[in-house]
């Protein structure tokens, strides 16, 4: 089966190769937020979920900066865990 590919760019559409080789603070904070979405996704209350938010956010910066990760995995992780949308300027 071949990867879908963006016909703008030339990239493949299936970017989860960018999770892989993450470090495991990063990992950690990753598996956090996506409990606490699942609650707040079927209704229910967690009230850690900005300390949650905040720890990953953090997380993904640190490793940002300290060229752990790229650039590209930093704004796919914040997009899909973060649920951050960023602006083209």
């Amino acid at each position: 089966m071949r990867d879908e590919i963006d016909e703008k760019t030339g990239k493949t559409l299936d970017l989860s190769y960018l999770e892989r080789g993450l470090p495991p603070f990063l990992n950690s904070s990753i598996e956090e937020m996506k409990k606490s979405w699942d609650i707040l996704d079927s209704g229910g209350e967690d009230t850690l979920w900005d300390c949650k938010w905040c720890d990953l956010n953090s997380d993904i910066n640190v490793a940002e900066v300290e060229q752990i990760i790229t650039s590209e995995q930093a704004d796919y992780l914040r997009k899909k865990y973060l649920r951050m949308v960023k602006e083209e300027i």
